[in-house]
């Protein structure tokens, strides 16, 4: 079987690991390349205190990226953190410019100032939007992306502004564009992988259930509780900028009482807290000031796993 995904990255599986922030380091990505798929250091790989410097993050990232270089011979790759004014996006970009990293994982924008390094160091491009369209998709193939990352409604984190579940917004995306799509968003088992590859995609973009492994940094509490956890679970509430999922904490339990309630989107991002959320709820374990996001995949999700035994469990058909 060939496929355009493994060609482009030179990998084995086509499964690529979700960035998830502060629940990365390179013990964890190097499993999953080491497993045969493509692993990504999260904006916050490897750390456990806040740092609002542009270089240190950058510089963090490179250390990240050097043990996890130590730890496997197989490609992998880092997020480059893109914002409106692009402020920690220079310095990580030279990082991976001087690291030689093979794959950069781009969410959200679409700025040739980006592209163009990138692509004069051969390095792969994955696009990931917040909120894919028909436009923007072909918008990023215009622009030389190799990989375009289609995300439903079903993912954890911050989820897409339309909704518009997994399995709807991937032959959307295929159907628009000629370079390969993977499908994110709500995959917990081999049926789900099945299903992205039936609608077109040519491969899976995947997160929560790459979370209750030995590997993975995560608190023990919480992989404990996503194993014990079904979709229905699951909590929801406004936010910016579009909605939230969690299960249930203390913290997330006040937010979606602040939605129901009629608080703003502004008012309820900033009881929120942003991503230090995750740092304080998933990867400290604290079930009282951080929250616990995942997307509605986890109901198959029944123990805790090496790595391995999730990319070999997802990737039946591959060999």
């Amino acid at each position: 079987m060939t496929n355009r995904v493994c060609e482009i990255l030179d990998i084995k599986k086509p499964i690529m690991q979700g960035p998830m922030s502060w629940i990365t380091n390179a013990e964890f990505v190097a499993a999953v390349s080491n497993a045969g798929g493509i692993g990504f250091l999260g904006p916050n790989a490897g750390q456990v205190d806040v740092t609002h410097s542009p270089e240190e993050t950058a510089e963090r990232m490179r250390t990240e990226i050097k043990k996890t270089k130590a730890l496997t011979d197989k490609p992998f790759g880092s997020t480059l953190i893109v914002s409106g004014d692009l402020t920690y996006t220079w310095p990580i970009l030279e990082v991976v410019i001087e690291e030689k990293v093979p794959v950069v994982l781009v969410n959200g924008i679409l700025d040739d100032k980006i592209f163009k390094p990138l692509k004069e160091n051969n390095i792969k491009i994955v696009f990931r939007p917040l909120t894919p369209t028909i436009e923007d998709a072909k918008a990023a193939e215009e622009a030389g992306v190799d990989i375009y990352v289609a995300t439903g409604f079903d993912e954890g984190g911050t989820v897409p502004e339309r909704v518009i579940g997994t399995f709807t917004i991937t032959p959307m995306i295929v159907d628009a564009v000629t370079i390969p799509v993977v499908a994110a968003g709500g995959i917990g088992d081999v049926r789900g992988v099945r299903a992205a590859l039936a609608l077109g995609a040519e491969g899976v973009f995947a997160g929560s259930v790459f979370i209750p492994t030995k590997e993975n940094p995560a608190a023990e509490n919480v992989k404990q509780m996503i194993v014990e956890a079904t979709a229905e679970d699951l909590q929801m509430f406004r936010t910016l900028p579009a909605y939230y999922r969690s299960l249930p904490t203390k913290l997330s339990s006040k937010l979606v009482e602040m939605d129901e309630n009629g608080a703003s989107r502004e008012e309820i991002a900033k009881a929120m807290g942003g991503a230090s959320g995750i740092r304080i709820g998933m990867l400290e374990g604290n079930k009282v000031d951080g929250y616990i996001t995942v997307g509605t995949g986890i109901t198959p999700i029944k123990e805790i796993r090496t790595v391995k035994a999730v990319i070999d469990d997802l990737m039946q058909d591959f060999s």
